[in-house]
């Protein structure tokens, strides 16, 4: 198969790093060659993080270029904006509806931009948008709302629902694993 790009973004202390272990976990289960880079950005929480999955039959680099990526799953709205020129034509951007203001938001330096989902879809992205972070905490935990989105971008993946379960089972801590998966079916389901 020809090999696959997926960026993962958000901000730190979202799980953007564990959603890209899992994602590596379940493709590597699969059979593929994966490769999963390091974190990109401050991942101490309120930085911006960026990991790159590859996959495919095989892989050279983790490093994903300006419009290679087949999808992007982003824990934030800005955060999706922000790396939309790597998304390739046809590609497809999971966003969580969340809004987490940027420093200078915060420090009143900037506005957090209005309707910035209507300007990435105006841009012809595909767009899968969903408030993550409320089925998240129908699941149990706002700390779940990486679980979601992998389950979301499950929806485009022909690799079946019980596997996805099992990387889960693999990949979160045992006190955790049945939040995980209630998390995963609502985002699924949704």
């Amino acid at each position: 198969m020809d090999t696959m790009s997926i960026m993962i973004v958000g901000v730190g202390g979202q799980g953007s790093v564990l959603a890209s272990k899992l994602l590596g976990r379940l493709l590597v289960d699969e059979g593929y060659d994966v490769k999963v880079s390091e974190v990109h950005g401050m991942s101490q929480r309120g930085g911006s993080v960026t990991t790159y999955v590859r996959f495919g039959d095989r892989v050279y680099s983790p490093l994903i270029d300006d419009g290679e990526a087949d999808y992007i799953v982003s824990f934030e709205k800005i955060e999706g904006a922000r790396y939309l020129n790597c998304l390739k034509k046809g590609g497809r951007l999971i966003v969580n509806t969340q809004q987490i203001d940027p420093m200078p938001v915060i420090i009143g330096q900037a506005d957090y931009p209005e309707k910035i989902l209507d300007s990435v879809r105006a841009s012809g992205a595909e767009v899968d948008a969903v408030d993550a972070l409320a089925i998240a905490r129908e699941a149990g935990s706002a700390k779940a709302v990486n679980i979601v989105l992998m389950a979301r971008l499950a929806k485009y993946f022909h690799i079946p629902y019980d596997k996805w379960i099992a990387a889960i089972e693999k990949t979160v801590a045992p006190k955790f694993v049945d939040m995980n998966k209630k998390a995963f079916e609502l985002g699924y389901n949704h």
